[in-house]
């Protein structure tokens, strides 16, 4: 698979006076298929996404799971509609065309769009996981894949595993910010230890990942968090009422 094949939200952009050589590594930037300023709209849209953890801390799962499962069904029957029908196809292009990435274009590989897989794996976090630990990993996805692509697309030159050493330095700045004001069982410091433990462990998933970040930012945040939670602090429920954010 080329680069320009995989997903990049934040690869840096190209150098301004130096040309690439034949024998140099191929240029992160090939891979950023939208602009700027669509990039800018794309995140603002993404960032909506928070309301998700954040009705989730005052929700049971069964509510969610209400509100999330039909949701998901509608977005998805239409993404995947616009491969197979041409009227859903040119309404779909003429309003979405301008902020869809190149990948999600395709009509070989027909791949799902952005806005798709974030509800696919909203649904899968909050079936699998315990409610504290899908809340922090899913505001840990939509603010510091955010910050990362913005960031990355701005200032990245170096080059880390599939992305931007910028963009991967500012996913973990911000992923531990949101781990110290998302939700807590009331165990202590731990807790936050674990948290930016599960924070680097996404950063590290965003930028090295073939799989879309919507759906391997959040779930390997929740193995660890889940993982660490079991090994550190076993008595701790994580399933049951959350503390306020920012507590």
């Amino acid at each position: 698979m080329t680069l320009e094949e995989t997903r990049s939200d934040h690869v840096p952009p190209p150098p301004a006076t130096t040309p690439a050589s034949a024998g140099d590594e191929p240029d992160l930037h090939a891979a950023a298929t939208i602009d700027y300023r669509s990039e800018l709209v794309r995140k603002a849209i993404h960032l909506c996404s928070l309301s998700i953890p954040v009705i989730y801390s005052f929700i049971t799962k069964e509510m969610a799971l209400i509100l999330l499962v039909p949701v998901t069904t509608a977005f998805l029957v239409v993404d995947l509609a616009r491969y197979y029908f041409p009227p859903v196809s040119r309404l779909f292009y003429t309003v979405f065309g301008w902020l869809l990435r190149k990948h999600e274009q395709d009509e070989r590989v027909k791949r799902l769009n952005g806005a798709t897989n974030v509800l696919l794996s909203a649904v899968l976090c909050v079936l699998v996981f315990p409610r504290l630990v899908t809340i922090t990993a899913f505001a840990i996805l939509i603010i510091s894949d955010s910050t990362a692509a913005l960031v990355g697309r701005r200032f990245g030159r170096r080059r880390f595993f599939r992305k931007s050493l910028e963009g991967a330095a500012a996913f973990l700045v911000s992923a531990v910010i949101v781990v110290f004001v998302s939700p807590k069982a009331g165990a202590g410091p731990m807790e936050y230890l674990i948290g930016v433990a599960a924070a680097a462990a996404g950063m590290v998933a965003e930028s090295a990942s073939s799989i879309d970040d919507n759906i391997a930012v959040p779930v390997s945040v929740g193995l660890v968090l889940w993982a660490l939670y079991a090994l550190f602090l076993p008595g701790v429920d994580l399933s049951g009422p959350v503390a306020v954010w920012g507590t």
